[in-house]
Protein backbone atom coordinates (compact mmCIF):
# COMPACT_ATOMS: atom_id res chain seq x y z
CA UNK A 1 0.00 0.00 0.00
CA UNK A 2 1.96 3.17 -1.32
CA UNK A 3 -0.46 5.39 0.95
CA UNK A 4 -2.65 5.31 3.53
CA UNK A 5 -6.32 4.80 1.99
CA UNK A 6 -8.22 6.71 4.13
CA UNK A 7 -11.85 4.81 5.39
CA UNK A 8 -15.14 6.42 6.99
CA UNK A 9 -17.42 3.78 8.81
CA UNK A 10 -21.17 5.39 8.25
CA UNK A 11 -22.00 3.53 11.71
CA UNK A 12 -19.44 3.41 15.19
CA UNK A 13 -17.80 0.19 14.78
CA UNK A 14 -16.72 -2.37 17.68
CA UNK A 15 -13.23 -1.81 18.78
CA UNK A 16 -12.17 -4.83 17.49
CA UNK A 17 -13.82 -4.24 14.04
CA UNK A 18 -12.12 -0.98 14.11
CA UNK A 19 -8.64 -2.23 14.57
CA UNK A 20 -8.81 -4.53 11.85
CA UNK A 21 -8.81 -1.85 9.67
CA UNK A 22 -6.40 -0.18 11.47
CA UNK A 23 -4.22 -3.55 11.66
CA UNK A 24 -4.50 -3.77 7.79
CA UNK A 25 -2.63 0.26 7.60
CA UNK A 26 -5.94 1.69 7.04
CA UNK A 27 -6.90 5.14 8.66
CA UNK A 28 -10.49 5.19 9.98
CA UNK A 29 -13.14 7.54 10.65
CA UNK A 30 -16.42 6.40 12.61
CA UNK A 31 -19.93 8.14 12.69
CA UNK A 32 -23.83 6.89 13.30
CA UNK A 33 -25.55 8.28 10.42
CA UNK A 34 -28.44 6.64 12.09
CA UNK A 35 -30.15 6.07 14.98
CA UNK A 36 -32.57 3.55 16.13
CA UNK A 37 -35.77 4.24 18.33
CA UNK A 38 -37.96 1.51 19.75
CA UNK A 39 -41.60 2.00 19.46
CA UNK A 40 -43.94 -0.18 22.38
CA UNK A 41 -46.50 -1.91 20.57
CA UNK A 42 -49.52 -4.24 21.59
CA UNK A 43 -48.47 -8.20 21.49
CA UNK A 44 -52.03 -9.24 21.35
CA UNK A 45 -52.24 -9.55 17.29
CA UNK A 46 -49.22 -11.68 16.27
CA UNK A 47 -48.94 -15.07 14.95
CA UNK A 48 -46.99 -17.83 15.77
CA UNK A 49 -44.25 -17.45 12.76
CA UNK A 50 -42.56 -14.57 13.79
CA UNK A 51 -39.94 -12.28 11.04
CA UNK A 52 -37.21 -10.76 11.58
CA UNK A 53 -35.01 -8.77 8.96
CA UNK A 54 -32.89 -7.22 11.56
CA UNK A 55 -31.25 -7.18 15.16
CA UNK A 56 -32.88 -3.96 15.71
CA UNK A 57 -36.43 -5.14 14.73
CA UNK A 58 -35.88 -8.27 17.16
CA UNK A 59 -34.41 -6.02 19.97
CA UNK A 60 -36.90 -3.99 19.70
CA UNK A 61 -39.58 -7.13 19.86
CA UNK A 62 -37.55 -8.54 22.64
CA UNK A 63 -37.89 -5.25 24.86
CA UNK A 64 -41.42 -5.86 25.12
CA UNK A 65 -42.27 -7.62 28.33
CA UNK A 66 -44.75 -9.97 26.51
CA UNK A 67 -42.54 -11.55 24.21
CA UNK A 68 -41.40 -14.14 26.48
CA UNK A 69 -44.73 -15.91 25.72
CA UNK A 70 -43.48 -16.41 22.07
CA UNK A 71 -40.64 -18.52 22.94
CA UNK A 72 -42.01 -21.56 21.34
CA UNK A 73 -42.74 -19.78 17.68
CA UNK A 74 -41.32 -20.59 14.47
CA UNK A 75 -38.44 -17.84 13.23
CA UNK A 76 -37.62 -16.32 10.46
CA UNK A 77 -34.63 -13.98 9.90
CA UNK A 78 -32.37 -12.53 7.52
CA UNK A 79 -28.88 -12.35 8.06
CA UNK A 80 -26.19 -14.34 10.56
CA UNK A 81 -25.98 -11.94 12.84
CA UNK A 82 -29.22 -11.55 13.54
CA UNK A 83 -29.55 -15.31 13.77
CA UNK A 84 -27.11 -15.29 16.51
CA UNK A 85 -29.18 -12.81 18.27
CA UNK A 86 -32.43 -14.55 18.38
CA UNK A 87 -30.90 -18.25 19.38
CA UNK A 88 -28.81 -16.33 21.87
CA UNK A 89 -32.55 -14.92 23.72
CA UNK A 90 -33.48 -19.07 23.63
CA UNK A 91 -36.15 -18.49 20.47
CA UNK A 92 -35.55 -21.17 17.74
CA UNK A 93 -34.71 -19.52 14.18
CA UNK A 94 -36.96 -22.14 11.77
CA UNK A 95 -34.97 -20.36 8.23
CA UNK A 96 -32.48 -18.11 7.52
CA UNK A 97 -31.79 -16.04 4.53
CA UNK A 98 -29.19 -13.75 3.06
CA UNK A 99 -31.46 -10.61 2.27
CA UNK A 100 -35.51 -10.60 2.47
CA UNK A 101 -35.66 -11.90 -1.46
CA UNK A 102 -34.37 -15.33 -0.78
CA UNK A 103 -36.40 -15.36 2.57
CA UNK A 104 -39.37 -14.90 1.32
CA UNK A 105 -38.59 -17.32 -1.81
CA UNK A 106 -38.04 -19.77 1.46
CA UNK A 107 -41.07 -19.52 3.00
CA UNK A 108 -43.12 -19.28 -0.23
CA UNK A 109 -41.91 -22.62 -1.13
CA UNK A 110 -41.67 -24.24 2.24
CA UNK A 111 -44.29 -22.68 3.91
CA UNK A 112 -47.31 -21.49 1.48
CA UNK A 113 -50.34 -22.01 4.65
CA UNK A 114 -48.34 -20.75 7.66
CA UNK A 115 -49.57 -17.28 8.89
CA UNK A 116 -47.04 -14.91 9.71
CA UNK A 117 -45.79 -11.10 11.86
CA UNK A 118 -43.25 -9.07 10.42
CA UNK A 119 -41.65 -7.12 12.94
CA UNK A 120 -40.54 -3.90 10.65
CA UNK A 121 -39.12 -0.70 11.26
CA UNK A 122 -40.50 2.93 9.88
CA UNK A 123 -37.96 2.75 6.80
CA UNK A 124 -37.86 -0.30 5.53
CA UNK A 125 -37.91 -2.09 1.78
CA UNK A 126 -40.86 -3.63 0.40
CA UNK A 127 -39.36 -6.80 -0.65
CA UNK A 128 -40.65 -9.33 1.60
CA UNK A 129 -44.15 -8.42 2.69
CA UNK A 130 -44.61 -8.14 -1.50
CA UNK A 131 -43.05 -10.93 -2.28
CA UNK A 132 -45.33 -13.10 0.43
CA UNK A 133 -48.65 -10.76 -0.41
CA UNK A 134 -47.80 -12.19 -3.91
CA UNK A 135 -48.20 -15.93 -3.15
CA UNK A 136 -50.77 -15.40 -1.21
CA UNK A 137 -48.96 -15.77 2.38
CA UNK A 138 -51.14 -14.17 5.18
CA UNK A 139 -48.87 -11.92 6.98
CA UNK A 140 -49.77 -8.63 9.37
CA UNK A 141 -46.85 -6.24 10.10
CA UNK A 142 -45.78 -4.97 12.99
CA UNK A 143 -44.05 -1.46 13.43
CA UNK A 144 -41.53 -2.35 16.64
CA UNK A 145 -38.58 0.63 15.93
CA UNK A 146 -38.17 4.05 13.98
CA UNK A 147 -35.37 5.09 11.57
CA UNK A 148 -33.81 8.13 12.27
CA UNK A 149 -31.47 9.81 9.99
CA UNK A 150 -28.75 11.95 11.42
CA UNK A 151 -26.36 13.28 9.08
CA UNK A 152 -22.86 14.52 9.20
CA UNK A 153 -21.09 16.87 6.83
CA UNK A 154 -17.71 15.27 6.39
CA UNK A 155 -14.50 17.49 6.34
CA UNK A 156 -11.89 15.50 4.91
CA UNK A 157 -12.33 13.28 1.71
CA UNK A 158 -12.07 9.71 2.17
CA UNK A 159 -10.79 6.86 -0.28
CA UNK A 160 -13.78 4.00 0.97
CA UNK A 161 -16.89 4.35 2.34
CA UNK A 162 -18.85 1.79 4.39
CA UNK A 163 -22.46 1.20 4.47
CA UNK A 164 -24.31 -0.97 6.71
CA UNK A 165 -28.41 0.05 5.35
CA UNK A 166 -30.29 2.37 2.34
CA UNK A 167 -31.35 4.37 5.36
CA UNK A 168 -27.17 5.10 6.00
CA UNK A 169 -26.56 5.86 2.46
CA UNK A 170 -29.24 8.55 2.17
CA UNK A 171 -28.13 9.67 5.66
CA UNK A 172 -25.33 10.49 4.31
CA UNK A 173 -25.73 11.67 0.83
CA UNK A 174 -28.05 14.43 2.96
CA UNK A 175 -24.81 16.39 3.56
CA UNK A 176 -22.17 14.72 1.66
CA UNK A 177 -21.91 13.46 -2.22
CA UNK A 178 -19.95 10.89 -3.70
CA UNK A 179 -17.89 10.96 -6.04
CA UNK A 180 -14.40 8.42 -6.87
CA UNK A 181 -14.97 7.10 -3.57
CA UNK A 182 -14.89 2.80 -3.41
CA UNK A 183 -18.16 2.56 -1.33
CA UNK A 184 -18.52 -0.98 0.25
CA UNK A 185 -22.14 -2.47 1.13
CA UNK A 186 -23.31 -4.99 3.45
CA UNK A 187 -25.97 -6.14 1.03
CA UNK A 188 -27.96 -5.94 -2.81
CA UNK A 189 -30.44 -3.21 -0.82
CA UNK A 190 -27.95 -0.66 0.45
CA UNK A 191 -25.79 -0.84 -3.13
CA UNK A 192 -29.38 -0.14 -4.57
CA UNK A 193 -29.51 3.00 -2.92
CA UNK A 194 -26.40 3.97 -4.63
CA UNK A 195 -27.11 3.21 -8.15
CA UNK A 196 -26.79 5.91 -10.32
CA UNK A 197 -24.82 7.53 -7.66
CA UNK A 198 -22.03 6.00 -7.13
CA UNK A 199 -19.26 4.17 -9.87
CA UNK A 200 -17.43 1.96 -7.32
CA UNK A 201 -19.67 -0.12 -5.86
CA UNK A 202 -18.05 -3.41 -3.61
CA UNK A 203 -21.36 -5.55 -2.11
CA UNK A 204 -20.18 -8.20 1.02
CA UNK A 205 -19.96 -11.88 0.49
CA UNK A 206 -22.20 -11.94 3.34
CA UNK A 207 -24.53 -9.74 5.26
CA UNK A 208 -22.34 -8.57 8.15
CA UNK A 209 -20.26 -6.02 9.43
CA UNK A 210 -16.60 -8.34 9.47
CA UNK A 211 -17.54 -9.09 5.92
CA UNK A 212 -17.12 -5.63 4.89
CA UNK A 213 -14.24 -4.63 6.95
CA UNK A 214 -12.69 -7.70 5.07
CA UNK A 215 -14.19 -6.51 1.71
CA UNK A 216 -12.66 -3.11 2.12
CA UNK A 217 -9.30 -4.44 3.65
CA UNK A 218 -8.80 -6.43 0.55
CA UNK A 219 -9.54 -4.12 -1.91
CA UNK A 220 -6.57 -1.89 -0.58
CA UNK A 221 -4.20 -4.65 0.01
Amino acid sequence: MEATARILSTKKLLSNQRQYLLNAGLAVTEADFINVQYIPFLAGNINNNLIFTSQNGFKAFSENKESIKYKGSNVFCVGDKTKDVINAAGFTVTASADNAESLAAIITEKYPQERFTFFAGSIRRDTLPEGLQKAGILCNEIEVYTTVLTPHKILSKADGLLFFSPSGVAAYLQENTITNEACFCIGTTTAQALAGIAENIIVANRPSVENVIIQCINYYK
